[in-house]
């Protein structure tokens, strides 16, 4: 029977480094915000660690208080009986660096200045976002990870963490995550950015939190949205409908379709700092497994662990040839990579609708790994 986690209170670590970046620039100190579920075992065997995708956050599981209207993002994952079963696993999630959910991003002030970074924050990659994670995992005394694992930005992320420390991770779970960002992806992000640059609050970056250019990151937002979905799971959605509320002949009137993204777009701009969506968006754009390597083979060539790969039918985002390349490349150095690609109509978002499609194999291969 599974249950919930509960009650959960986000924790923060901060480290008194200066972190050297893939850029060549230095930042610190740092500040990482985490949440932990279950008990790390005596032998510190059974620690899970779950990376976020672009505007995800450590609140992972549970509520951070009764009135929470909503538990964490991946509440149906984390829990006692769950997938990712806490009666027998700990569970860890961060916030990556670069963000505005607590660890230290463009929105942090800076200390040298005591105002806030803004565009004055380096521009990071999602390897300097595991480097910022490991040395969590250093504080916390967690020398070996049973798995990584994560969608999207967070299968970056799982990826990254088996070559940079492969003598640390037992196994990496990427699920619908790419080797390196397409022309199209970074098209997508580049309307995006536009978008916000052409609000005239942006203030090159400079605006007040009070007032951020709202109608240019509800836009971005939006954008990105429909990169999350697909066709089929629009029609299945919205279809054709025209909203109530509105005349069909009224010009001004909108699909049902068009209203969801303005919806989505508003309620965005009330959670998210504007300068972290640009910052996480451009690394996002840069990611390529590839960097500082002498090509994908010898990146991949430093990975050691057994993964298990997952990637979806409608995915348009991070189409799953883009995951198959990369599997191709391990299987044919002869390491243990598995992958499934899984029937589903949600587009990239599949791995957040329709989790029971591919979870049996995760309890599967957890079960392999033992503890």
């Amino acid at each position: 029977m599974s249950g919930t986690v509960g009650i959960i209170t986000t924790e923060y670590a901060e480290f008194d480094v200066e972190l050297q970046l893939e850029s060549g620039r230095l930042l610190g100190p740092i500040k990482l915000a985490y949440e932990t579920y279950g008990e790390l075992n005596a032998a510190r065997s059974n620690a899970i660690l779950v990376t976020h995708a672009w505007t995800g956050d450590a609140h992972a599981a549970g509520r951070n208080s009764p009135e929470e209207r909503k538990p964490g993002w991946w509440d149906d994952m984390i829990g006692p009986g769950k997938v990712l079963d806490t009666d027998r696993y700990f569970v860890l999630c961060s916030n990556v660096i670069g963000s505005c959910k607590g660890s230290t991003g463009p929105a942090s002030i800076n200390p040298r200045t005591g105002r806030p970074y803004n565009l004055s924050f380096p521009v990071v990659m999602v390897r300097d976002m595991v480097r910022a994670q490991k040395l969590l995992l250093d504080h916390l005394g967690i020398e070996s990870l049973l798995t990584v694992i994560g969608g999207s930005m967070g299968a970056m992320q799982a990826l990254e963490w088996s070559i940079l420390y492969p003598e640390s991770v037992r196994s990496i779970i990427p699920i619908a995550g790419t080797g390196r960002t397409s022309p199209m992806a970074i098209a997508l992000n580049a309307l995006a950015r536009q978008a916000v640059f052409n609000d005239p609050m942006w203030k090159k970056g400079n605006y007040r939190p009070e007032h951020p250019p709202a109608d240019g990151l509800a836009l971005a937002r939006a954008v990105g949205h429909i990169s999350f979905l697909s066709d089929a799971s629009m029609h299945l959605k919205f279809g054709r409908r025209f909203s109530v509320r509105d005349g069909m002949f009224d010009f001004f009137g909108q699909f049902e379709v068009e209203r969801y993204l303005e919806y989505n777009g508003r309620n965005f701009i009330d959670r998210f700092d504007t300068n972290s969506f640009l910052y996480l968006a451009k690394a996002l754009d840069l990611y390529d497994v590839a960097w500082n390597f002498d090509g994908r083979e010898d990146a991949l060539s430093r990975m050691r662990c057994p993964s298990l790969w997952f990637a979806f039918t409608s995915d348009w985002l991070y189409p799953p040839d883009q995951t198959e390349e990369v599997v191709d490349i391990l299987q044919q150095m002869g390491k243990p990579a598995a992958y499934h690609l899984i029937d589903s109509d949600y587009g990239h978002d599949s791995f957040l609708v329709e989790p029971e499609k591919f979870t049996p194999y995760i309890v599967e291969f957890l079960d392999r790994m033992g503890i």
